[in-house]
């Protein structure tokens, strides 16, 4: 992901202070995404793609495609771009939600779908940003604290949000998987 933000702050003439003004975001996080491949949460990817005036999904896109993008059975496993979360005391890589996109090709999309798997006990921290979120339980439960709430969502049910709100979904007991649909204002 940190060479395809750099890809697009060349397009775009940007230099890393100003891509750093434009998101408001801290400058050692943005350093750490592009030089290190520090994956965050989802609200600093959301900031930056604003900040370079594209969609989410175009700093994990290879290749945009006009018409309808099928992922067939199994293409999602392979199509494994990030997860989000803290990383595990004593450790650097992150453990919490794997993100596995379903639309990494599709061009000019609004919406961003992904596969989420949830590890159990993962140190997930609240995020938010602008647009809306809808979540349907693939297997498993999950909890999503919203604002002051916090809701139980189990295997069949599905949930839908301003992501504005404060909001973290984890995983109820056990391990869950998620399909994940995110609408961002470009």
């Amino acid at each position: 992901m940190g060479e395809r933000i750099t890809e697009l702050c060349k397009t775009h003439s940007l230099d890393r202070k100003e891509l750093v003004r434009r998101s408001g975001l801290d400058g050692e996080l943005v350093r750490r995404i592009v030089e290190e491949d520090h994956i965050p949460d989802l609200a600093p990817l959301i900031k930056i793609s604003r900040a370079l005036g594209v969609r989410l999904g175009s700093l994990m896109d290879d290749r945009e495609e006009g018409g309808p993008v099928i992922t067939r059975r199994g293409e999602a496993e392979e199509a494994a771009r990030f997860i989000t979360g803290l990383p595990d005391k004593g450790r650097r890589d992150h453990q919490g939600l794997s993100f596995r996109t379903l639309a990494a090709d599709k061009g000019g999309r609004h919406l961003e779908p992904f596969l989420v798997d949830i590890q159990p006990g993962s140190d997930q921290p609240k995020s938010a940003h602008e647009g809306e979120e809808f979540i349907y339980v693939l297997s498993g439960a999950i909890e999503v604290s919203y604002g002051l709430d916090t809701h139980l969502v189990r295997e069949g049910d599905s949930i839908y949000y301003d992501s504005i709100v404060p909001h973290r979904v984890t995983a109820s007991g056990g391990m869950a998987k998620i399909l994940a649909v995110l609408w961002t204002p470009v």
